[in-house]
């Protein structure tokens, strides 16, 4: 028997969403109008670690005390667990109140399945509060269908003590700089840059930032509409990632390297054995917690421009978080997710340390000196590009994955890359 087509929608949406296994909290679809007049809204949300977890509790407590009509039913589940549950839900077709998204290809799968509600009339009054880059994942065709309330990007940490030595007197502003700065690192004895190659999505940030220096945010976006990346920009991006991979740049033994572990790439970086990784906002904390952490050696710059490419030094690579309105939630619903991100009470949620700012000029509450660079370069970016194994489907991001780890281990040419990803967009 054939699936309908909203059946068909409604399968494709639940099975992009990937994880572990577990979860807490009941089933969506529960939150109904009460006796008394009381609504209860169910909020799931991954908030079952500090400082978010104690944050989030404090802010359901405030907006009840100010919405005594409404009950938020908070459903925290575990980061890994969390897609699994949310998957069984929507499977049925349901979707909660208030649920974690990141945005990209689920939520359009999602918005497509007619899961989630359209946000755009709702929000009318209060989207021009978020910074252009914060939104850029949950925008769809020109409507809203969720709200941001973290967001971070990837650039290089690199350690300034390793640069001084090496006789290297700045950040990079282009790719030629960055190569050239590699050599001098590598001639003064130092190992230019950390690599869990085991892991295999850290690889695919160079592919992604050069694609996007080289042919521009409308090369990928173009890209993920007609499934074709074998373009003169995305070969060229991976020859520039060739060009890297050829000069040996990466520790002794990267390719079996994973990335959190003692032995992995933020420890590397951490203990101060290389000069540079390329990874998102997270990198201190890991490189800390992996690593010893190399305090004020740490600094923090840009992805650098590529000579004659169409993107802009100003526009950013990364992610966040956010949360969807389920389609069949109560109104209340979206009177919580516009309490949450209300100025006053979201700098609460940036001053805990939980989450960088999404609303313009809260880059103030940001207490961390290298989260501080990050939110400062995120505040002004031009334009913004979602990590590709969210932006596109599952199968393409893993695609990505895969094929510039095998380029970057010399097992795959520029060319082969480019078409395995496409193949691959083309089959889904």
């Amino acid at each position: 028997m054939k699936l309908s087509r909203r059946g068909a929608a409604l399968f494709a949406a639940s099975a992009l969403i990937l994880g572990g296994c577990g979860s807490t909290g009941d089933d969506a679809g529960d939150s109904k109008s009460e006796a008394g007049g009381q609504v209860t809204v169910e909020f799931w949300n991954i908030w079952t670690n500090e400082p978010l977890k104690s944050y989030g509790a404090q802010a359901i407590k405030d907006f009840e005390a100010k919405h005594p009509n409404i009950k938020i039913k908070n459903v925290a589940i575990e980061n890994d667990a969390f897609k699994p549950k949310l998957t069984t839900t929507t499977q049925s077709g349901k979707a909660p109140d208030v649920f974690q998204s990141w945005g990209g290809g689920v939520l359009k799968q999602q918005a497509d399945a007619g899961l989630v509600k359209d946000l755009t009339a709702d929000t009318a009054s209060w989207i021009g509060q978020f910074t252009p880059a914060a939104l850029a994942a949950y925008q769809i065709d020109g409507k809203t269908y969720a709200i941001p309330h973290d967001i971070g990007m990837v650039g290089f940490w690199y350690n300034k003590a390793l640069f001084k030595q090496a006789g290297i007197a700045g950040p990079p502003q282009t790719w030629s700089e960055f190569i050239d700065d590699v050599k001098k690192l590598k001639a003064a004895g130092i190992t230019p840059i950390s690599l869990a190659g085991k892991a295999k999505w850290p690889g695919h940030y160079y592919w992604a930032y050069l694609a996007m220096r080289i042919g521009g945010l409308d090369a990928l976006k173009q890209a993920g509409v007609d499934n074709n990346f074998t373009g003169p920009d995305f070969i060229a991006a991976g020859q520039k990632v060739k060009e890297l991979a050829d000069l040996d740049p990466f520790q002794k033994g990267f390719l079996g390297a994973a990335y959190d572990t003692p032995d992995g790439q933020a420890a590397t970086m951490g203990n101060g054995k290389a000069a540079m990784e390329l990874m998102g906002q997270w990198a201190p904390s890991v490189q800390s917690s992996a690593g010893k952490g190399i305090g004020e050696d740490l600094g923090f710059f840009p992805f650098p421009t590529v000579e004659g490419g169409k993107g802009a030094i100003t526009e950013a690579f990364g992610g966040g978080g956010g949360f969807a309105v389920g389609a069949d939630a109560p109104a209340e619903a979206v009177e919580f997710l516009k309490f949450l991100t209300d100025s006053v009470e979201h700098r609460k949620a940036v001053a805990s340390g939980g989450v960088l700012p999404v609303l313009k000029g809260e880059e103030d509450e940001v207490k961390d000196p290298n989260l501080s660079v990050v939110a400062k370069n995120l505040a002004t970016a031009t334009g913004f590009q979602l990590y590709l194994d969210q932006a596109y489907p599952p199968a393409v991001g893993q695609q990505v994955n895969d094929s510039v780890a095998e380029l970057i281990a010399g097992t795959k040419t520029p060319e082969e890359v480019a078409q395995a990803i496409t193949e691959t967009a083309k089959s889904e």
